[in-house]
């Protein structure tokens, strides 16, 4: 039962994969990346409410024996652009687990987060709904009986909440769907509330430190205020947009913008694809030392577009976090897991921690 069992089931959703779904139901590849990440987690937790109701584990266990398929034959085929029998075979899956009005709050929900149509978070979910009885079965150690998979889920509560969106938490708050995941799931509010405690704490010790230090300080706080007012000279002079002699029609800079702002999209989200990929894959400092220049490469992609971050309007620089957020606390576990391995610390914690605070600015 070891490992984090949504990285495991997301990791052979590849973005080429996502791509080819995306193509077969006439939607952008970028929404259907960000519901299938919002909707593993959630189908996840779902499945731990269902297993802690009396005969839920028995329903789910019965469910997971019944697939003949493997993780690697069901992504085959929705490779393969055959989607129509997950579609149907998992829509099945879905009524008999949660019942018609509940699986239906689950796709209301992942096509609201992911800014799709109910018909197409129904079809996604039930695309999703035989992988994720997979990766139950090859995480349950061969043992399908009923207590051992409610016990696989309990023990992923913490994971799968982790990779759980804030919004996907409002939307589901008191319908008992959540009910397993306990107090680990917290709303985007009551983030924001125990943010803003924190921000106002730091800041009100911040200043208490600058008064105590003041008077055995003040050369060094003259240092700094003349850095700031030379960074901010640079930038005037540097960073800022440059006038142009002929402003074009706002018509024509929509359109040429519009299509990079999409472009750059799909590249972060295939960076970030493939970047859980690779962190999925080390187990310890040999697999760390062999993933070290492809985290290196997302590092520096993300790097370029955290570069150019400044220039987007407000509603592309929203539509580039929408791709981000719901891939940050994902990654963030699986950074946190291979991090705790011996030996993997030293090897790549400078790329991490460079990779978070890019992404962390990127979602803001």
């Amino acid at each position: 039962m070891a490992g984090n069992l949504v990285s495991y089931i997301l990791q052979f959703l590849t973005p080429d994969m996502i791509g080819r779904v995306a193509g077969a139901l006439g939607l952008d590849a970028n929404k259907v990346q960000g519901a299938i990440a919002a909707a593993v987690p959630t189908l996840l937790a779902g499945l731990g409410g269902v297993a802690a109701q009396p005969g839920g584990a028995e329903k789910i266990a019965d469910a997971v024996g019944q697939q003949s398929a493997t993780l690697s034959d069901l992504t085959n085929m929705l490779s393969a652009g055959n989607q129509a029998p997950l579609i149907q075979n998992g829509s099945k899956i879905l009524s008999s687990l949660f019942g018609t009005g509940d699986s239906g709050m689950l796709a209301n929900a992942i096509s609201n987060h992911a800014g799709l149509d109910k018909n197409a978070g129904t079809s996604l979910l039930g695309m999703l709904a035989p992988l994720v009885l997979n990766g139950l079965a090859d995480k349950s150690d061969g043992d399908l009986s009923p207590g051992n998979i409610a016990g696989l889920l309990a023990s992923q509560k913490d994971n799968i909440a982790a990779a759980l969106p804030s919004g996907i938490g409002e939307m589901l708050a008191g319908t008992g769907l959540l009910g397993a995941l306990g107090g680990t799931v917290r709303t985007a509010s009551q983030t924001a509330a125990r943010t803003t405690a924190a921000a106002s704490s730091a800041a009100s010790t911040a200043q208490q430190s600058v008064a105590q230090a003041a008077p055995s300080s003040s050369r060094w706080l003259l240092w700094l205020i003349a850095l700031l007012i030379v960074a901010a000279a640079l930038y005037y002079y540097l960073g800022r947009p440059r006038q142009q002699a002929a402003t074009p029609p706002a018509t024509t800079t929509t359109q040429e913008v519009a299509p990079a702002a999409m472009d750059v999209g799909k590249q972060l989200g295939d960076t970030l694809t493939s970047l859980q990929t690779a962190v999925g894959g080390i187990t310890d400092a040999a697999s760390a030392q062999a993933a070290l220049p492809k985290l290196q490469a997302a590092q520096a992609d993300i790097d370029k577009i955290a570069t150019g971050f400044g220039q987007l309007s407000a509603a592309q620089k929203t539509a580039l976090a929408a791709v981000v957020k719901p891939m940050v606390p994902t990654l963030n576990g699986l950074f946190d897991k291979v991090l705790a391995i011996p030996g993997v610390s030293e090897v790549l914690k400078p790329t991490i921690d460079a990779i978070r605070a890019k992404l962390a600015t990127l979602a803001a």
